[in-house]
């Protein structure tokens, strides 16, 4: 039994011991959770401080930026500033126009011949336009036809008047006609080089009741847009042309190109 009480005693010795062990190791798990704030803490300041540095240098940049600009622009107000490139480019005749300025698209404008005499009649005819009166720039006109110079997408108008009125004393110089019921219709027709044929552009009109003893007129207008190719032709047609308006203010015909 003595022996059995001595390594009775030898165990509790042990586990006493091993319990003093357990002590000896309680400062190295505190140093850890010492280490573990401060590394935590210097990964931040770390991180702070790329951050703060990166802050530093794009507004460095961009202060660098705003100095360029403002060295580089002319000193003065900014109303000056904005129109002296404009004002220059006026001013300097040898600078080149753009190309697609208004001045340089080819263009038409024809007021109506007033000198021609038109038979008394319902047939269409070919409307005669004024050559010296006319606009035109790049773009002819030969034998009341308008001549396509350049090819391109047009804009093709026209506006046609009719007037009549018979004054006391002036049944002379008024043709025989009933004009109780009348067809007012005028066209546009365009020619094509290219394809050797004529098709009709545009059609429009109306059949008007007027009276012989008062002041009658009528007036139409229209337009569209058509491609069109070097050489090709336009010209007007009406019916009771003998009724056109004379004046160029309200007969007009013309085309302006918009692009390629």
């Amino acid at each position: 039994m003595a022996a059995t009480h001595g390594e009775y005693r030898g165990y509790l010795r042990n586990a006493a011991d091993m319990e003093a062990g357990q002590h000896r190791f309680h400062p190295v798990q505190s140093s850890e959770t010492t280490y573990r704030p401060l590394l935590f803490g210097t990964l931040a300041v770390m991180g702070l401080l790329q951050v703060a540095s990166s802050v530093a240098i794009l507004l460095h940049l961009t202060g660098y930026l705003q100095e360029v600009d403002l060295s580089t622009a002319p000193r003065g107000p900014i109303e000056e500033v904005q129109t002296e490139p404009v004002l220059n480019a006026l001013r300097d005749p040898k600078r080149k126009r753009c190309k697609t300025s208004k001045e340089s698209l080819p263009s038409a404008h024809l007021p109506i011949q007033t000198k021609t005499k038109y038979p008394p009649k319902l047939e269409a005819v070919v409307v005669n336009w004024d050559g010296e009166q006319r606009y035109r720039n790049r773009m002819e006109y030969q034998d009341s036809k308008l001549l396509v110079g350049e090819s391109g997408f047009y804009y093709v108008y026209t506006k046609i008047c009719f007037r009549y009125y018979r004054l006391d004393g002036d049944s002379p110089t008024r043709p025989p006609v009933d004009v109780s019921n009348t067809q007012l219709i005028h066209y546009v027709y365009h020619e094509s080089s290219k394809h050797k044929s004529t098709a009709k552009l545009m059609k429009t009109g109306s059949t008007m009741h007027w009276n012989l003893t008062t002041y009658n007129m009528y007036c139409a207008q229209q337009g569209r847009g058509v491609r069109l190719d070097q050489g090709d032709a336009l010209y007007v047609e009406v019916s009771n042309a003998w009724m056109l308006d004379l004046e160029g203010e309200g007969t007009y015909f013309g085309a302006i190109k918009l692009g390629n």
